[in-house]
């Protein structure tokens, strides 16, 4: 199963929305799909399609009880798509875990239980992804100490490209700590507004300091991603056919490209 976090400590960048819709998309293409939602708001859950009082487990569970992975899991209404749901106990979870040895290995733990549980089980996830809260603090690290690889969301506006700044700041401290082998595998531009100029140069000047690592592929401004999450389905079955639907595929198809070729094979 390879682990991709999800995460970016500015609000609004389109975390979730591209947590939910990337999923949906690997799901549609056929691996089997863990989307973990690690935000206190439950807005991948919503989004989703589980209403708050479906969820009796959560990874509030899996984090604080230490719960196994299996037993909180729900299968979403999508085909091939699982989801550990968040409720709002998550919110405590930082003050709960601050005085535990080993904290910030939480979910890594119960991520490589879930792995060693699945091998030869056929019940395993080919890939999961990791949708983290707009902070840098506990939650978020977990997710960055579990996780393989990280992809960024980045609006196209001045204040993202700070925020940039200090999230590689924090993915090189936890390379430097506690996870060794995290990588960055690409930046994705959100909220793209062709007729807005700053978005233009904003997109620019990230693919001149970054280069390969920002995808080709650009989420868009678009009224059918933000209507989808209130009908609780992703932007990919509320309307296949809209910029927005077909901008992930095209993003899925690329992260496909990208990730091990040995990982795929296997």
């Amino acid at each position: 199963m390879i682990t991709i976090a999800i995460a970016n400590q500015k609000g609004g960048v389109g975390k979730t929305t591209t947590a939910i819709n990337i999923a949906t998309a690997m799901a549609a293409t056929g691996w089997k799909t863990l989307l973990i939602d690690l935000d206190p708001q439950g807005n991948a859950s919503t989004g989703i399609g589980l209403a708050a009082a479906q969820r009796e487990l959560s990874s509030y569970d899996v984090l604080v009880d230490q719960m196994p992975v299996d037993d909180c899991i729900v299968a979403s209404r999508i085909p091939g798509l699982d989801l550990l749901p968040a409720t709002v106990d998550l919110s405590g979870a930082e003050v709960e875990l601050v005085g535990v040895e080993g904290r910030t290995h939480r979910l890594a733990q119960a991520l490589t239980a879930h792995k060693a549980a699945a091998e030869g089980s056929g019940r395993g996830h080919d890939i999961c992804f990791i949708d983290c809260p707009p902070s840098l603090g506990l939650l978020t690290l977990n997710a960055l100490c579990a996780a393989d690889t990280l992809l960024v969301p980045l609006q196209c506006e001045f204040f993202a490209l700070e925020g940039l700044s200090q999230l590689l700041q924090t993915v090189e401290q936890v390379q430097q700590r506690f996870n060794p082998d995290l990588g960055i595998i690409g930046i994705v531009l959100t909220m793209f507004d062709r007729r807005n100029r700053l978005t233009d140069q904003v997109s620019d000047d990230v693919r001149e300091c970054l280069g390969n690592l920002v995808f080709e592929s650009v989420i868009p401004r678009n009224v059918r991603l933000s209507e989808a999450p209130s009908h609780g389905l992703p932007a990919l079955i509320y309307d296949h056919a809209c910029s927005g639907s077909r901008a992930y595929m095209a993003l899925a198809r690329e992260l496909i490209g990208r990730l091990p070729k040995e990982r795929i094979a296997a």
